[in-house]
């Protein structure tokens, strides 16, 4: 009987331990306010000459709009692409829509990447390696000083039409069509180009992935898996295949 009562001792003391350590991890938890996360700089590009985000700020303080005309720079075949007729199929009934202008311009030389591989790029590629530079730039911080940091690059994507236009130019673009054009590539190409050596993750939940996106990059940094993080979403449609099909 003494025997059993003893263990049944040991056992209310080890209870009683843990019910202590438990209350204890619960007031910790409960007292601790989530990190707050600090933007320290933007970049961007949209339709109607935005190209930063001053910009963007006038665009929508003027009450402005970025539709245009069809873009003449990307290679469409813009004499068979409007019909007024809503049910001709192949076609678009509008004739405007909020274009990128500038979309196939790209600095590569600045980047370090050959004008061959440069081609066979996603233009959604380049234009997140401008945007991210830009960024640190606007936060006054040297791109080059966050090498081999543990910096994230979390980017939201849609569409990797492009790939259909290098598969049709065959061996001009052979050896970096795939680097050039699979989605999952798009963080890492900034991550590699830039350095950094935290998390690169590309996001693609259709209309929300920028959201996701710079969702994933909060919950990054308040779980210590990187010190800083670039955050967004790009778009920028290589045919018109999107546009008609909405």
């Amino acid at each position: 009987m003494a025997k059993d009562e003893a263990k049944l001792l040991d056992h209310l003391k080890w209870v009683t331990a843990e019910l202590r350590d438990t209350r204890r991890r619960l007031r910790e938890a409960e007292s601790t306010e989530p990190e707050s996360i600090a933007i320290v700089g933007m970049a961007c590009r949209f339709p109607g000459g935005v190209e930063n985000p001053d910009d963007l700020w006038q665009l929508v303080a003027a009450g402005g709009e970025g539709l245009a005309d069809f873009p003449e720079d990307r290679g469409w075949d813009l004499e068979n692409l409007f019909d007024p007729d809503p049910d001709s199929a192949g076609t678009s009934y509008v004739r405007r829509g909020a274009f990128l202008s500038g979309a196939g311009g790209f600095d590569a030389e600045f980047f370090g990447i050959s004008p061959r591989e440069a081609v066979a790029m996603d233009p959604q590629q380049r234009l997140l390696l401008e945007t991210a530079w830009e960024t640190f730039e606007h936060a006054g911080i040297d791109p080059h000083g966050l090498v081999g940091s543990s910096t994230g690059v979390y980017a939201g994507v849609t569409s990797q039409e492009y790939m259909m236009l290098t598969a049709m130019a065959g061996s001009d673009v052979e050896g970096y069509a795939a680097t050039g054009n699979l989605a999952c590539v798009l963080s890492g190409r900034v991550s590699y180009v830039l350095g950094l050596e935290g998390p690169a993750v590309t996001v693609d939940t259709g209309c929300s992935s920028s959201l996701v996106a710079l969702h994933s990059a909060v919950q990054a940094l308040r779980g210590g898996e990187c010190s800083l993080a670039l955050a967004g979403g790009v778009t920028v449609m290589a045919t018109p295949g999107a546009f008609v099909e909405f």
